[in-house]
Order: C-alpha cells, then structure tokens, then sequence
C-alpha cells in the first residue's frame, strides 16, 4: 500500500487561509529548520531563536490570510521573523535604558551568542567573526550555509526548501565554504592574529 501523494504547500496555504490548523502545522514543519537558522544567524544566539521562531508561527497563523501567492510563503515567514528580531531588539533596549544601558549595548547584547559553559573568550570571538562574515555573504551563499551549518538540515530539505537541485546545492555549499574561509582568513591576516 502506498503513501497518498504529499500536499503541496499552495494546498497547504489554501487549506491554512480556511482555518484549518494541521495544513498550518505542516507549513510550519516544512519551514521551521529555514526560520530557525535564519534567526540564529540574525540574533547569534541559538536560545533567543528559538523563541523568535516561535512567535515568527503565531504570527504567521494569524496573518495567514495575507498571503496569496504561495510562492511568496517562505520570504514573507523570513519577513514576520525579521520584524520580530527587530522588535524584541527594541523591547530589550526599552526595558534596560533606564538601568544605564544604552539602547546600543542592548543590540550588542542581543548578539551575543550565549556560549556553553566553560567555552573560552577565544571560542566566543572566533564564533562571532564567523558569524560576521556569514551575514556579509551574497544571500544566495548564506542561506545555504546557514541552513546547513546553523539549522542542520540535510541536503534533501534545503534542496526542497530552496528549490535547488542537489548539484546546485552542493556548488553553492562548495563557493559559500570556499568565500567564507577566504574572508574568516583576511580578517585573521588583517588583525595580525594567529593560529594556537
């Protein structure tokens, strides 16, 4: 006996604009690792993304009616969690003023990648730097890399999620490492700094 045939996401989308919830929910688990790693790539902080995703969905459930062309799905999500990024940025710059922080070190804190324990101050910099220069990446690179690298999807789902074939994956895998080596090297040679 054979599966049915899995819905596509503009069924999916037409069934969530009717109010139907488990259409939704399926939305959300085709999208939630490409939400997820976009998040962690714009806060560096893996906690704080996971709430941004959370509320990115409620969102999107509520505002679901918005969208008509399904094609347009996923940008608009990455849209919701960018708006959301932006307001919990301004939120914890609000609730800290008063304390004798400004408003900018609220949005370098926000940034912080909230290390593990006993990680080291060099691990925490190198990991910001990295972080750094994933986001000056052409988009095309950082999507990739970043759903690879920081949500930890297969190349299966991030074929799937972005449209690519498997060789158009790899390729851009291949040059976004290959970029991202590069510029993590001239910033190491720029600043003078060594390998331990």
């Amino acid at each position: 006996m054979s599966d049915p045939p899995a819905e596509t996401d503009s069924m999916l989308i037409a069934r969530s604009r009717r109010g139907d919830r488990s259409a939704f929910e399926e939305l959300v688990r085709r999208t939630a690792r490409l939400v997820y790693a976009r998040a962690v790539l714009e806060t560096g902080n893996r906690h704080r993304a996971e709430d941004l995703v959370q509320e990115t969905f409620l969102i999107a459930w509520q505002k679901i009616g918005q969208v008509t062309e399904p094609a347009g799905f996923r940008p608009w999500l990455l849209t919701i969690l960018h708006s959301c990024v932006v307001d919990a940025a301004r939120r914890e710059g609000r609730k800290k003023r008063g304390g004798g922080r400004t408003a900018d070190d609220e949005l370098l804190r926000l940034a912080d990648a909230s290390p593990p324990p006993g990680e080291s101050a060099q691990s925490r910099e190198e990991r910001e730097r990295a972080l750094s220069v994933l986001r000056s990446l052409p988009e095309e690179y950082r999507q990739v890399l970043t759903l690879r690298y920081l949500g930890g999807a297969d190349y299966e789902t991030i074929s799937r999620q972005l449209a690519l074939t498997n060789g158009s994956l790899r390729g851009l895998l291949h040059r976004g490492l290959a970029m991202l080596r590069g510029q993590l090297e001239r910033r190491q040679s720029s600043t003078g700094e060594t390998n331990p």
